[in-house]
């Protein structure tokens, strides 16, 4: 990664006039800076004593960080694309610009400034060259610099092979160490203990999401004599409108909108990368996670008294039902195989690679009915 980043800086010196309009290069540098820091995250995890929150942190930095060197090397194979479709368009006047240069370099300097028609015409000649000259200077510079950004863009991608090989790694070992730390953790409070046969009654005699979800909220409430019931519900009723999503991504399909087959969904279809990282965007209590239905692993929290979060289409899924979540706390982990450097490097030179191949269903509810996630998360 350091080298990468040597490399970067110094394409960046030697290329600054032209490299100035295009951010390829530093994007791809701050994408190296990201990881190197997630890098150093990780190992200072191992020894943090909340393993848990550190571990959640270096998965994001490493998302982050692979995140933008795969924007960065797709800016620099677009940015490299065009300037060799430029340089092709512009073969015959580049050839005849060689063409003078090279006759020009060859002759000797006294016979440059001679004209076969004497005085006059050497003197008018000597004019014209001097109004041609900054023209054709600056033409030479313009396609040197050219060449030289080519020749940046193409190291530049060279390097990047190594550095994203390190960030891959690192980002399993992140996530392979943030499952363990989960399974290990016994610090959180709990409001409830949950009936396991209370649980797959309610399995049994749903069919649908809504019906499952009333259950939840219909069902009897907790002892209020049991020792682990005086923790606190939760309520984040202040932050509704404001709260982020629970993964990085984009919203693929609204409210009540219909997909390809027109199948219409109270909640939103969010795009997100493979194996991305899914967190409680709230404090909220945990009130089930597993398999439901056709939506594989869910997970329903419940960040306010009669609301529910349903975060559905989770490869994997964290905690245990009655645990109260802190903020940002992992809650699952999105499917999907993470594409290896090679292809990440060939995927680059794409205009429009696929990068958010997996998607992740968010429904908010409110009492006995589906709301507008709208309604508590910021539309990004």
């Amino acid at each position: 990664m350091r080298l990468l980043a040597a490399a970067l800086t110094a394409a960046l010196t030697l290329g600054a006039p032209v490299l100035g309009q295009s951010r390829a290069a530093e994007a791809a540098l701050a994408a190296s800076d990201r990881l190197t820091a997630a890098a150093e995250l990780l190992a200072q995890a191992e020894r943090q004593r909340d393993r848990v929150a550190a571990l959640t942190e270096t998965v994001r930095a490493y998302e982050d960080g692979l995140a933008a060197l795969r924007d960065g090397l797709r800016q620099a194979a677009i940015r490299q694309r065009s300037i060799e479709n430029q340089l092709n368009a512009e073969s015959d006047d580049v050839a005849q610009l060689l063409a003078v240069l090279q006759t020009m370099g060859r002759a000797p300097a006294p016979i440059l400034l001679l004209h076969p028609s004497g005085p006059l015409g050497t003197a008018r000649s000597g004019m014209m060259l001097a109004d041609v000259t900054p023209a054709l200077q600056s033409r030479v510079e313009v396609l040197r610099g050219q060449l030289q950004e080519v020749a940046i863009l193409r190291q530049l991608q060279e390097d990047a092979a190594d550095t994203l090989r390190q960030g891959l790694e690192g980002a399993q070992a992140a996530r392979t160490a943030l499952t363990a730390a989960i399974s290990d953790r016994t610090d959180l409070p709990r409001r409830f203990t949950e009936d396991p046969i209370q649980t797959a009654l309610l399995l049994a005699s749903t069919e649908t999401l809504e019906a499952f979800a009333s259950g939840l909220t219909l069902d009897d409430a907790p002892d209020p004599d049991a020792p682990d019931q005086d923790v606190p519900a939760p309520d984040s009723t202040a932050r509704m409108g404001e709260l982020p999503l629970p993964v990085q991504g984009q919203i693929l399909r609204s409210f009540n909108e219909s997909d390809a087959a027109g199948v219409v969904r109270p909640g939103w279809v969010i795009a997100t990368r493979p194996n991305a990282l899914v967190t409680a965007p709230v404090a909220a209590t945990l009130r089930f996670r597993g398999p439901l239905l056709d939506y594989g692993n869910v997970v329903i929290i419940e960040p306010a008294p009669g609301i529910l979060f349903v975060i559905a289409g989770l490869a994997e899924v964290f905690g245990e039902a009655g645990e109260v979540l802190p903020e940002g706390s992992p809650i699952g982990l999105v499917g999907g195989e993470t594409p290896q450097a090679d292809d990440i490097l060939t995927e680059s030179a794409a205009t429009a690679a696929p990068v958010q191949t997996e998607t992740l269903y968010l429904e908010v509810r409110d009492g006995q009915g589906p709301v507008n996630p709208a309604d508590w998360f910021a539309a990004q």
